[in-house]
This record gives structure tokens, sequence and C-alpha cells, in this order.
């Protein structure tokens, strides 16, 4: 008996020790992963943005109007601005990602603080393929925090409220609020500095969506056929995929039908086009794409 409570109690302390590394572990590689992110980014302002007079998205664009105006390096306005924004920001969210995104706004101020110098070693001096680069590289920084529950702090929280409240994407609520600070800019450059900035901030919202839904999006699919139970045992067996039933009815025959439905990646469609092709030449098949899907088999998202 004492074994027994003694072998239960160890086993138990096992589990909880294993369950607690798992969490501490998964929390180091987040950190690890916004810490990247942030550099990543850093490297895509100072290296393409900054040497040619371009703006940057969120707080980042804000702050790089003053460095243009003051002198002074851009990281030390981002931590400023963000300030107030944590404060609203962490009632409307949650703790943990308020603190993630402390830590993310961190390591940006501080990148951007440590990168400043580094157009110095390479130069492009083709505007737009500066523009293309600094989108690419600000959106791939951007898209990793955002991937691992986190942001740089500013204008992100703010996508990030305006999303779960109203579906928004993030990217293009970003998007939205970096026209406005285009706009502003706009009275310090000319017209085409403007319009380069435009071009890198699209850049950036379209790598970030990306990267938060994911580039291979999850299709809806109805399919509409005879031989109803044959299709779903191939979609079942072949592609482990789960299936639902839905009940329509033929608007000239009037004969109740079974609509099978499921969620598949683009490459379980080809697949399944092929199987359910071979089972029925004759089957109607729609494809739409998903925004999100969350659920078994699919991964949560980010926000």
């Amino acid at each position: 008996m004492l074994l027994y409570i003694r072998y239960f109690v160890d086993k138990k302390d096992f589990e909880e020790a294993y369950e607690y590394m798992f969490i501490k572990k998964e929390k180091v590689l987040r950190l690890l992963t916004v810490i990247i992110g942030s550099l990543i980014y850093s490297i895509g302002v100072n290296l393409f943005i900054v040497p040619h007079k371009l703006l940057s998205g969120g707080v980042a664009g804000v702050a790089i109007i003053f460095q243009y105006l003051t002198g002074i390096q851009s990281g030390y306005f981002v931590i400023l601005i963000n300030i107030p924004i944590f404060l609203i920001g962490i009632k409307a969210i949650d703790k943990e990602f308020g603190v993630f995104s402390f830590i993310g706004m961190t390591a940006m101020s501080l990148s951007l603080i440590f990168t400043r110098n580094l157009y110095n070693l390479y130069y492009i001096p083709d505007s737009l393929i500066a523009s293309l680069c600094g989108g690419l590289l600000t959106g791939l920084g951007a898209g990793i925090i955002f991937k691992s529950r986190a942001s740089q702090g500013g204008t992100d929280i703010i996508a990030v409220v305006v999303k779960k409240k109203y579906g928004i994407s993030i990217g293009r609520i970003a998007f939205m609020i970096n026209v406005v600070i285009v706009a502003m800019g706009m009275f310090m450059g000319s017209l085409e500095v403007a319009v380069y900035t435009l071009i890198a901030m699209y850049m950036n919202a379209t790598i970030v969506d990306k990267f938060i839904q994911g580039f291979d999006k999850e299709k809806v699919v109805f399919i509409v056929t005879g031989e109803c139970d044959k299709v779903k045992q191939a979609i079942l067996e072949s592609l482990g995929r789960g299936v639902t039933y839905l009940y329509g009815e033929g608007a000239y025959t009037g004969d109740r039908k079974k609509v099978i439905y499921c969620i598949l990646s683009p490459r379980e469609l080809e697949r399944a086009k092929n199987l359910i092709e071979n089972i029925d030449c004759t089957a109607v098949v729609s494809v739409m794409d998903t925004t999100e899907v969350r659920g078994k088999g699919f991964r949560a998202a980010a926000f």
C-alpha cells in the first residue's frame, strides 16, 4: 500500500514537473522568436527604409519622423510613444500578450539602436528595390512576432484589439493606420518618397497577413454526388479528414440529397478531386477559401 502511494505521488510529481518544463521551454522559444523577429524588423528599417528617408509602419514610422526632425535615434521615441498604448492594450487583450509585447517593443527599440549604422556596410541606391526589400524584411519580422502571439507594441496592439472586436485582418488595419502616417510624412518629403513608402508598407502588410493566416489557406469543399457513401469513405480513409453531411433538396426534381461538407488543405484538395472523379465523374464540387479554421486537425490562429 505504501509503495503504491509513493508510486502515485512520484508519478504525479513527475507529470507536474514535465508539464512545467514543457511550458517553460515553450516560453523560452517564444521569447527567442520575438527577439529574432524584432532584429529582422530593425535590419529592414535601418538597412533599407531610413537611408532613403522612407517611413516604416506603426509606432516605428512615427518614431522615424521624429528621428528625421530631431536627429535622435528612433528607438528612444518607440519606448516613449508605447507607454500609454500599453496601458490601454493590456486591459483589452490579456496580460501574457502584454508581457510578450513589452518584450517585443523593448527588443525592437534596442535592435533599432544597435543596427542604426548598418547602411554604412551595404547601401542600395535604387529606391524601389529598397522599398520592396524593406517591406519584405519588416513584414517578415513583424509576422514572426505576431505568430508568437506577441507584438511590437504601439499600433500593433491597436490592430489586435480591433481584429478581436471587428474581425478585420491585422495587416489591413495596420495598412490603414500606416496610410495616415504616410500622409504625415509627406509634409517632410516628396510625393515620390510617399509612393515608395506605400509600396514598402503594402509589402509589409501582405507578408504579415500571410504569416498569421498561413501561406496555404484551407479550403471549404461542398460535394453533391449520388455516391455520397463512397466519396465519404474515400475522404476518411485516403485523406484522414472528417466530413459532415448537410441535407439539401434539388430545386427541379424535388429530391432530398446529402451534401458533403469538409475542410481540406490545398494539397489535400487536389487528391480529393481525383478521388471524387474516379468515383463519380458527374459530381458537383464547390470550393471556397477560408479566412480562419480552428479545431481538431488544424493549427490555432495567433489571434
